[in-house]
């Protein structure tokens, strides 16, 4: 019997992904076989996202596409939970589910698409089916978030927080370390917030009593020997607790915070968690205990009722904190979000110049610190071999979202190796060099 093909689309953040990656392991286990194009295909998944409005377009443009290219679609995902949305644009869907819903989209698929009768169990490796290559993983600890910001409708998608316990986190882990991923990237909400709604209950884990907290999950996490890198980590004063495992090697100094914004009257109109902490002697308090810490974040300009001397304050931040990886968002209604009913919307054309002026400013923050970088010696992994030579990344460097290293003539090279770069060149985001 032939087995039935599924093509899959996944969009959003690497949440949303590690949903795809949990249907596409159940739907492999059970004889599907998933086919890359939409003319092999029996049926189509388009796991969505419904973020903010560019995203949520290109959510319907996907589905529309799979529709016109196949004919049988399921959708899934963030922007599932407003069906009458996409069924006003595509009525002719076969089922819509939310976020998260890996039994109820299986089960759709089991509807318009029958298993084959004998599946091949062995056929699904230890690790599951990946969407990222094979040397790195996104690893996602909870569902969810607690936090009501103004700008942001992810808990009405995705619910309240729903931690996974560290015992279930840390065995697929390992399972991903012995399948020979290098890099676990630590993925949810909100990463610092872990284990709350379970009381930070402990679990054995290979003979040891281990909390469901971030802290305990980060020391667990630095046992394995690969790299670990913390995303989406809110400034709770506990987050000061994992800077040194950072210094001793165990976990990657490496922090994704997303912190949106520094005014004061800013962040309370966004309801944002941690508004008053004193970041800028936060992050001086870090880089003492862990000099190479590198630290990312987000910010949104031209929120409701910034004025031009609050957006000023953020350009002074900069300055002061000399972040090394900065994104920025010009401020974007989001259907259903309580900043689109606030006073004092500020003109596109306003915004659009702030976030100019903004990366700007940035960018040669950002060329100055690695420039400072240029004559050192660092440990890279390779992501991609090309025929001028290996493009890598450094402990400084997430995938897909920050710089990268390119090393000439190392066409030898494999995905997944480790090796000694000396940094001979730099610009605004990325850095060349020669192996050691």
């Amino acid at each position: 019997m032939t087995a039935p093909h599924i093509g899959f689309i996944s969009l959003g953040c690497p949440k949303a992904l590690v949903d795809s990656e949990r249907i596409l392991t159940k739907l492999r286990s059970e004889g599907y076989t998933i086919s890359p194009t939409y003319q092999d295909a029996d049926l189509v998944v388009v796991n969505t996202c419904g973020f903010i409005d560019a995203a949520v377009e290109e959510s319907l443009d996907s589905i529309g596409e799979a529709l016109a290219q196949n004919g049988k679609v399921i959708v899934t995902g963030c922007l599932g939970s407003r069906e009458a949305e996409i069924r006003e644009r595509h009525p002719q869907v076969l089922k819509v589910t939310g976020a998260h819903a890996l039994e109820e989209v299986v089960s759709a698929v089991h509807e318009h698409l029958p298993p084959p009768h004998d599946p091949f169990i062995s056929l699904v490796p230890p690790q599951g089916i990946k969407l990222t290559p094979r040397h790195y993983a996104y690893l996602k600890i909870s569902e969810g978030c607690n936090h009501r910001c103004t700008f942001c409708i992810i808990p009405s998608m995705r619910g309240d927080l729903v931690s996974r316990p560290v015992d279930d986190v840390m065995r697929e882990a390992e399972r991903l370390a012995n399948a020979g991923v290098k890099e676990l990237l630590v993925v949810s909400q909100d990463t610092s917030a872990y284990g709350l709604d379970l009381k930070y209950q402990s679990y054995d884990w290979k003979g040891r009593s281990v909390r469901t907290r971030f802290y305990e999950l980060a020391e667990a996490l630095g046992d394995l020997g690969i790299w670990v890198r913390m995303h989406y980590v809110y400034p709770y004063p506990h987050v000061d607790e994992v800077i040194p495992l950072m210094a001793e090697g165990k976990i990657l100094p490496y922090l994704d915070i997303p912190f949106q914004h520094v005014n004061s009257r800013i962040l309370k109109l966004m309801k944002r968690p941690a508004a008053g902490e004193n970041n800028l002697e936060r992050i001086k308090a870090w880089r003492k205990i862990c000099p190479d810490i590198t630290l990312r974040s987000t910010f949104i300009v031209g929120f409701p009722g910034e004025t031009e001397q609050e957006f000023e304050q953020l350009l002074d931040f900069l300055s002061e904190a000399q972040m090394d990886r900065v994104g920025c968002f010009a401020y974007s209604p989001v259907k259903g979000a309580v900043a689109n009913e606030l006073p004092d919307q500020v003109p596109e054309e306003v915004k659009q110049e702030r976030l100019a002026r903004f990366m700007a400013h940035q960018a040669e923050i950002s060329a100055a610190r690695l420039q400072q970088r240029v004559g050192r010696i660092e440990t890279v992994l390779v992501d991609e071999v090309v025929e001028e030579g290996a493009v890598a990344r450094s402990k400084a460097d997430a995938p897909e979202i920050d710089g990268q290293v390119f090393i000439d003539g190392a066409t030898h090279l494999k995905v997944g190796d480790f090796v000694d770069v000396e940094l001979e060149e730099a610009d605004e985001y990325d850095l060349w060099g020669h192996l050691v």
